[in-house]
């Protein structure tokens, strides 16, 4: 075909050809000039994992845990972030056809996360993906657990994934990969590099895939390791520290003078002689006189300056930006907040939050159920034998749900979405991240005891109605706030 095309132009006379147009796409962006030169210096084609080598790592995790060792405001955003994620922990759901059989499984369950510590250790996985990037998980056996099951959780730190000898064939370090891109092995140090005793560079075990949880966030496609959170935040976080600092030894340095001795004359005037810089010690509540010719005044502290808590607040909405955090949670201030703009910042803020759940759901929850599952099998009477392939079973996963800023409206809105059929019992259980059937199971014997006392619900709405005041009122407010 090109070949007749070839051959169909060069028959034609030169008069009729028409010369080749080059079309040429300019983008703003992809100019190089004196201006921009180095802003785009390190700006490179690596790939993900080339990006985001061993070193790269290592380097990023030692900064960012130095700087949440030591600067308040990065520590309470990292600990704030993993207690709004995993909160008091997941708590699980059946939903086979078998109503016994769902609640003998998410009872013992529920005694197994306990006695793991599973709610503990999933804060802590949170938070080493905020400092470290990677959270590893082992799924190991513990025969010391007070429980039937001896699955437990070991926490590995991403320090210890890696392969030490470089001959060994590892796709990603620390990893290893099958043709179809799929993790079947890891290479976990037996020490940790930063101990004090580490001695065995080369000692490292093998553990299998399905017996590893890893987390991490996917940024770009065919990355393998993960890096920091609040890696983009770092520069920042050190900009912060050093304006805090700066402001405050200036001020410090005002406040070391308690004034200074100047005088109006010209050099060789008719005021008495005074050594330049030459300091004066007074006494407290002291009346003193000058030099002739030599005035006093009281050197005036410029710091911190109006922009001072400005700065610092924009620098740190900026710091917030990358988590998806709102300033006031970043901050732990709201005071310039109404309810309105409190509800919008947080709406972004909780979709975050629900992802990550989702998260971890789908890559270490479900795992830890099947395991678990497979496990209690082998214990006589402790799950039912008529429940099938484990693999098969519906269930769901329960999180905290987050509180309304105003309880009053959320009740009558609940209420109304109730009336009209737009929602469901379960729903609305669930948003509060507890179970329906429990929750009415519960009502339930609360209301046959209200029934045996003698009490019933409406008289027990209707007994104090200061308090139905005091919502109507703050439910006004709120309205005048959001107008």
């Amino acid at each position: 075909m090109f070949r007749w095309l070839v051959n169909l132009l060069a028959s034609k006379p030169p008069s009729t050809r028409r010369a080749a147009r080059v079309i040429r796409a300019r983008y703003d962006a992809a100019v190089t000039n004196a201006d921009n030169r180095r802003h785009w210096a390190n700006a490179d084609g690596l790939s993900a994992n080339a990006a985001n080598s061993s070193e790269v790592r290592r380097v990023l995790r030692n900064r960012a845990r130095y700087e949440v060792a030591n600067n308040s405001y990065a520590r309470g955003i990292v600990l704030t972030l993993a207690n709004d994620v995993i909160g008091t922990g997941p708590r699980l759901q059946m939903l086979t056809d078998d109503a016994d059989a769902n609640r003998r499984i998410e009872r013992d369950f529920g005694r197994w996360a306990k006695a793991i510590r599973l709610a503990e250790k999933l804060r802590t996985m949170r938070c080493a993906r905020a400092t470290d990037g990677d959270s590893f998980a082992i799924l190991t056996s513990n025969p010391m657990l007070p429980h039937h099951v001896q699955l437990d959780l070991k926490l590995v730190e991403a320090d210890q994934v890696t392969t030490p000898d470089p001959r060994l064939s590892a796709t990603v370090d620390g990893i290893v990969f099958d043709a179809f891109g799929n993790p079947i092995e890891y290479h976990v140090l037996r020490e940790h590099p930063g101990d004090v005793t580490f001695r065995q560079a080369l000692a490292f075990d093998r553990i299998s895939a399905p017996a590893m949880l890893h987390w991490f966030r996917v940024d770009r496609p065919g990355q393998a390791r993960g890096i920091p959170d609040i890696m983009p935040a770092l520069p920042l976080f050190a900009q912060l520290r050093r304006f805090t600092l700066a402001v405050i030894a200036a001020a410090e340095t005002a406040a070391d003078f308690a004034g200074i001795l100047y005088t109006d004359a010209p050099a060789g005037g008719e005021s008495e002689a005074a050594e330049p810089f030459e300091p004066i010690e007074l006494e407290q509540r002291a009346l003193v006189t000058m030099p002739g010719g030599w005035k006093m005044s009281q050197l005036q502290a410029e710091q911190p300056a109006t922009t001072y808590a400005e700065f610092k607040k924009e620098i740190l909405n900026e710091i917030a930006r990358c988590l998806n955090m709102p300033f006031n949670v970043a901050a732990g201030n709201s005071s310039a907040y109404n309810y309105a703009s409190g509800r919008l910042d947080h709406q972004t803020y909780f979709k975050a939050i629900r992802v990550e759940q989702a998260q971890i759901e789908d890559t270490m929850l479900d795992r830890l159920l099947a395991a678990w599952l497979d496990e209690a099998a082998f214990i006589p009477s402790l799950l039912p034998a008529e429940l099938g392939p484990f693999i098969d079973l519906d269930h769901a996963w329960f999180w905290d749900g987050q509180e309304h800023v105003d309880p009053a409206k959320e009740a009558t809105a609940q209420a109304t979405r109730l009336a009209n059929h737009t929602t469901t019992l379960a729903h609305e259980y669930a948003r509060q991240g507890r179970d329906w059937e429990d929750a009415m199971r519960q009502r339930a014997k609360e209301v046959t005891l209200m029934a045996e006392l003698g009490l019933s619900p409406a008289q027990a709405a209707m007994a104090n109605p200061d308090d139905q005041n005091s919502e109507d009122q703050h439910a006004e407010e709120s309205a005048r706030n959001d107008a």
